[in-house]
């Protein structure tokens, strides 16, 4: 392919708004995260609290990524079969799983990671003015949005540009690269809402079960108040709460 043919199919000047506002989304989302650190977490026991529900939430993402890890190994290898062998899905389709699992776990991440940094600094912040504990919060919680938009718009259309200029040596019509493309995008949503679902689902049930064994140890047992600082179980239940 010469340069000249290159330059013909190149797509619409229009096509440049959807990366380039994927670019600005997680320009954005970088900007809130550096104001949000830039604030002070607290006193020394503010800090200690917040690190140990940071270090627990991070070890609960590590162990379910590796779980998911699994899954999409044996979703990968179901979608070859359908598509190397049978030949019922595009050839590409195949890679839309993993890639859309490792971005979503990846805004994931970079979401967890955001909430247990931000969650002292909020309170913090709250001690200033509900305005301050307000933007704390809002600007921490815009990172994930920011996040997920922002690298669901790039990978939209680093799909459509790789289809557009280089179907044809793939085996995509070039006359087709829509359809092409959106039925690769269905294999994109699969695997993002396969992450999502373990993120969810998994979530949900270890919140729901430190937050019962939290209470059943502190209020029923030892008979001290719901989340008081020497129930040892209340840091699993704070995690529980970001990750569930």
């Amino acid at each position: 392919m010469n340069t000249l043919t290159m330059l013909a199919e190149m797509p619409h000047p229009a096509y440049w708004l959807a990366p380039a506002g994927a670019l600005v989304a997680l320009l954005m989302a970088f900007m809130f995260r550096k104001s949000v650190m830039q604030r002070s977490e607290g006193d020394d026991e503010m800090v200690r609290i917040a690190e140990a529900v940071r270090q627990g939430a991070m070890a609960y993402l590590k162990r379910q990524y590796k779980v998911v890890a699994g899954v999409f190994v044996v979703l990968i290898a179901v979608l070859a079969v359908l598509s190397l062998v049978l030949g019922l899905q595009p050839a590409l389709s195949m890679l839309g799983v993993p890639l859309a699992g490792f971005l979503s776990g990846l805004c994931g991440w970079f979401g967890m990671k955001m909430a247990t940094d931000a969650s002292a600094r909020t309170a913090n912040a709250a001690k200033q003015s509900l305005n301050d504990g307000l933007t704390v919060a809002f600007r921490s919680g815009a990172v994930m949005g920011l996040n997920v938009v922002g690298f669901a718009l790039l990978d939209a259309s680093f799909w459509f540009f790789i289809l557009n200029m280089f179907g044809e040596h793939m085996g995509v019509h070039h006359e087709a690269p829509v359809a092409e493309l959106t039925t690769i995008m269905l294999s994109f949503g699969m695997g993002a809402s396969t992450q999502a679902l373990f993120a969810r689902v998994g979530g949900g049930i270890y919140t729901k079960a430190a937050d019962v064994g939290a209470d059943l140890v502190g209020k029923v047992e030892a008979g001290i108040p719901e989340d008081d600082a020497r129930n040892p179980a209340t840091i699993a239940d704070n995690v529980g709460d970001n990750v569930g």
